[in-house]
Order: structure tokens, then C-alpha cells, then sequence
């Protein structure tokens, strides 16, 4: 009768530790702040459209395109005015207007040089947003399974630092009991402690990847975050190394950045040429003269035309360092294009390896790791609350299946991030 009686008071009391448990997992962990789920599709594209970063290198597409419109000038005219006296207050000869207006010709193609590098200079910057917006949706996608990570470490320690919490709880009933010694009634509330201050550090690192959500979507609300909304699910892809690189080499925009790096250099070239062709001054002119009544030499008044041409000698071209510059550019944009070909074929190389040992990795988890360290957990607590084991053991099979879980969520996340990285490199995407 006794014994059934000790038995109740022990269910009662742990009764009620559970409960204060809850409320003060409650006090603990703040998961009651707005969110708006989002999946990666939906952020993706808030990225594409509001990223701010983005939405300013745009505006460097518009400015090469008004280049384009700075290359169409011509020369602009110029109109000149003169007056003259001729002593006519003393000597009566007369005084005078003259007007002209002169402009230059310009010859060798200048005009279409320039208007021919602008618009490559257009191409150039249109690849190089291109190449902007892959690296920024590959980063973008980083973060959110950053955020995704972080929020699921979060639950393993909380849920670590419940069940410490509660065995911490339960330990001190028993002590007073006389069921265990103090000594591990003072280990197991030492050990919930220790769990719930890194409970605070990994609660304040998944807030931290969610705000990044939100500056990569150009908008941060202080009182609401958005937070992934998907999981570490369809990332098993079946690539084809050879076609991989092929389609990186063919489509990569940064190779289409080198590329038209390459063209915007002869484009140069041929300016450059273009402007040392000389260039002819055409000058159109009149003269007004007024009656001279000088009585030794009167002259009646007239008007008088001029036209001509002014040649300028290019003793300059002589010198010939703005040739040579721009070959030896056209040369630097050819091997620059050849190692931009071989890192690609590097990094999708590099990539795939590492996609596929991440996949690997992550399979080798779901084939019975975590269920192998939650039995033993659950085996080392049942056998501890019978007084058959150590409180030390049942701690290093808490602290086995913490890392087992993190490691877990970590080799999942590596599996994304291969994957980010690997598509990234080959200039595809079709993460959903």
C-alpha cells in the first residue's frame, strides 16, 4: 500500500512539472511573431522583382542605352559674329559686320564607330545583369535553406533542452525521495541549463537568416518575417556530367559577358582607328562693308562671301600607342574568354563531385542513423528512470542524438547548397 501510494505522489508531481515545463518552453523561445510563409518559387521571384541591389543594376542597361543616343551627335555647328571700324570718324573709310558659321566633317566612320561600341557596350551590360540575377538567385536560395536549417537545429535543441528540462525536474523530485544522490540532481539541472543558453543562441541564429529573407526581398518589417515554408525534399536530380558542361559553355552568362567583352574591344579597336582619320573644317561666311567717303579714296558700300575648308595635319598619328592598347585588349578579352571556358569547366566539374557526395552523405541519415540514436536515448531514460543506468549515460546518448539530429540537418543542407551550386555553375535552374 505504501508503495502504491509513493507511486502516485511520483505520477502527480511529474504531472505537474510537465506542465511548468510547457509554460516556461513558452518563455524561452519566441515563435509567436508574425510570419508569412513563403515557398522558395513565391521568394524567388519577390527577389527578382524587389531586391534592391538588383533593381540598381538595371539602371546600368538604361545608361548604356542612352550611351547609344551620345554616339548618334554630330559635331555641333558654330556661328560667329564680328564688327569693324575703319577710322571712319576721322578718316571716313567706312565701318563693317561680318557673320559666319563653320562646322567639322568628320570622315572614316567616326559616328558609326562610336554608335557600334555603345550598342556592344549594351550587350555587355545586359549579360552582365544577367549574370548578376544567377548569382543573386543562387545566393538568395542559399539563405533560404539557411533559414530553413537554422529553424530545424532550433527545434532539435528545444526539444533537447524539454526532455533535459523535464528528466532535470523529475530528478529533483526523486532526490527529495531519496531515490538518487543530489550529486545527479545537480548534474541533470546543470546540464538543462546549459541546454537552454544554447537554446537562446539558436533561436536568435534562425530570426537573424529570416531578416536576411527580408533585405534580399528589399523590404524589412521589424514585426514580420517571412520564413520557408518548404522542405529539404526534391533535391534528387540525375545530371549527365558531359551535358552539364556543355550547356554551361553554351549558355553561362558569364561566358557571354567575356564574350561580349571580346566584341566591345574591336569595337574599340575600330573607333580608335576611326579617329585618327583626319577630319575636314567647312566654314561659310559674309561681310557687310559701308560707304567710305574718304575724299582721296571713297568707296561705295558692298557685301563680300567667304567659304573654305581648314585641313588639320595629324602629326600625332605618328604615334601609334592607342593601336597598339586596343589590340593588346582584343588579345587580353581572347584569353580572358578561353580561362572563362576552362573555370566554368572546372566548377561544374567541381560541383557535380561535390553534389554527388553530398547526396551521398545525406542518403547514408535516412537509412537508420537518427533512428538508431533516438533508441538508444529512449533505452538510456527508460533504464535510468528504473535506477539501472548512470545519469552520465543517459547524457552522452542526449548529446549523441543532438549531434546526430544537427549533423543531419546540416548534411541535408550541404545537399541543397551542392545542388545550388551545382546548377549554378551549369547555368540552369529548375529548384522549385
Amino acid at each position: 500500500m505504501k508503495t502504491k501510494n509513493f507511486n502516485i505522489i511520483y505520477l502527480l508531481l511529474f504531472i505537474v512539472v510537465m506542465n511548468n515545463t510547457k509554460a516556461l518552453a513558452q518563455q524561452s523561445a519566441d515563435t509567436s511573431f508574425a510570419k508569412i510563409k513563403l515557398p522558395l518559387t513565391t521568394f524567388l521571384s519577390l527577389v527578382g522583382k524587389q531586391n534592391l541591389d538588383y533593381q540598381a543594376q538595371k539602371y546600368n542597361v538604361s545608361i548604356a542605352e542612352a550611351g547609344i543616343e551620345s554616339a548618334k551627335v554630330f559635331p555641333d555647328p558654330e556661328l560667329s559674329f564680328g564688327a569693324f571700324d575703319n577710322q571712319n570718324a576721322s578718316k571716313k573709310l567706312g565701318y563693317g559686320y561680318n557673320a559666319g558659321l563653320s562646322t567639322t566633317l568628320e570622315l572614316g566612320g567616326k559616328r558609326r564607330s562610336r554608335i557600334d561600341l555603345a550598342k556592344s557596350e549594351v550587350e555587355l551590360n545586359k549579360a552582365m545583369l544577367e549574370d548578376y540575377f544567377r548569382n543573386l538567385r543562387a545566393d538568395a536560395s542559399l539563405a533560404y535553406y539557411t533559414a530553413m536549417q537554422n529553424f530545424y537545429i532550433f527545434q532539435v535543441q528545444k526539444n533537447s533542452w524539454e526532455n533535459m528540462d523535464k528528466l532535470a525536474r523529475a530528478d529533483s523530485i526523486r532526490f527529495k525521495l531519496g531515490a538518487i544522490t543530489e550529486t545527479d540532481a545537480r548534474q541533470s539541472k546543470l546540464e538543462a541549463g546549459t541546454l537552454r543558453n544554447t537554446l537562446f543562441q539558436n533561436e536568435a541564429d534562425w530570426k537573424t537568416a529570416l531578416v536576411q529573407l527580408n533585405l534580399l526581398t528589399g523590404k524589412v518589417h521589424a514585426d514580420t518575417l517571412f520564413m520557408p515554408s518548404g522542405d529539404f525534399d526534391k533535391l534528387d536530380r540525375d545530371f549527365s556530367l558531359g551535358n552539364l558542361i556543355a550547356n554551361a559553355q553554351n549558355n553561362r552568362a558569364d561566358l557571354v559577358v567575356a564574350l561580349n567583352t571580346k566584341t566591345a574591344a574591336e569595337k574599340s579597336l575600330q573607333l580608335v582607328k576611326a579617329n585618327r582619320t583626319i577630319d575636314l573644317g567647312i566654314n561659310l561666311g559674309g561681310t557687310y562693308n559701308a560707304a567710305a567717303t574718304n575724299e582721296i579714296a571713297p568707296t561705295p558700300a558692298y557685301h563680300s562671301l567667304n567659304a573654305g575648308l581648314s585641313i588639320p595635319l595629324k602629326f600625332s598619328n605618328h604615334y601609334k600607342g592607342d593601336i597598339k592598347a586596343a589590340q593588346y585588349t582584343i588579345k587580353q578579352s581572347a584569353v580572358q574568354y578561353d580561362q572563362v571556358l576552362l573555370q566554368i569547366q572546372t566548377e561544374v566539374l567541381q560541383s557535380w563531385m561535390n553534389y554527388k557526395a553530398a547526396k551521398k552523405q545525406a542518403t547514408q541519415f535516412k537509412n537508420g542513423l537518427l533512428t538508431e540514436a533516438q533508441k538508444v536515448l529512449d533505452g538510456k531514460t527508460y533504464s535510468y528512470k528504473r535506477g539501472e543506468t548512470s545519469l552520465l549515460e543517459v547524457l552522452n546518448a542526449q548529446r549523441t542524438y543532438n549531434d546526430v539530429q544537427q549533423n543531419y540537418y546540416q548534411a541535408l543542407f550541404n545537399y541543397a547548397s551542392a545542388l545550388i551550386t551545382l546548377e549554378r555553375s551549369a547555368g540552369i535552374w529548375d529548384l522549385q
